[in-house]
């Protein structure tokens, strides 16, 4: 690896940190956001509202969770991470991605649906970022031995095999 790279990774490290911190709070905001939808909202409110969550969700919230996910997923191979807490916290941001398309789904039902869709209550989609991001934090800071588990070898040893299709060259 060039020196070049190695010097990048505090670079990698604060824009996945700040990416990560607006996808939660993001994801903490949004339900909070939908909750506003109520039967009583007039038309014009309706929309303000619906708009914002929209906007929310697509211009900011996204782009911050797809920021993380490449900017963690650079981070690995450059930290070559390849530990058990890692893939710990990989399942963890799998169940915050999860989330993340609960609300957006939410989120075009209320579009689609205006009346007929009550969005989910707020304290559960939130109850579940905060704890899949406490547990990021707690891995990530803590980085627990998990040598207990066994690891299978095909996902310790590299395999060495081709690939199940023809990779064009430059």
């Amino acid at each position: 690896m060039t020196e070049w790279l190695i010097s990048t990774i505090p670079l990698w490290k604060a824009l996945h940190m700040t990416a990560l911190g607006i996808w939660c709070g993001g994801l903490i905001a949004l339900p909070m956001m939908l909750s506003r939808h109520v039967p009583l909202v007039t038309g014009n409110d309706y929309r303000i509202i619906r708009h914002s969550t929209h906007l929310a969700y697509t211009a900011v919230v996204t782009p911050a969770a797809v920021i993380a996910v490449i900017a963690g997923t650079w981070l690995i191979f450059l930290r070559q991470a390849f530990v058990p807490w890692l893939f710990a916290k990989l399942a963890v941001v799998g169940l915050l991605l999860l989330i993340h398309v609960w609300i957006g789904s939410s989120i075009v039902r209320i579009a689609e649906e205006p009346g007929n869709h009550t969005p989910p209550n707020p304290y559960l989609p939130v109850t579940g970022v905060l704890a899949c991001a406490t547990a990021i934090l707690v891995l990530v800071l803590a980085k627990p031995d998990f040598g207990w588990i066994v690891m299978p070898e095909w996902l310790r040893v590299p395999r060495g095999g081709q690939l199940p299709f023809e990779v064009p060259s430059r």
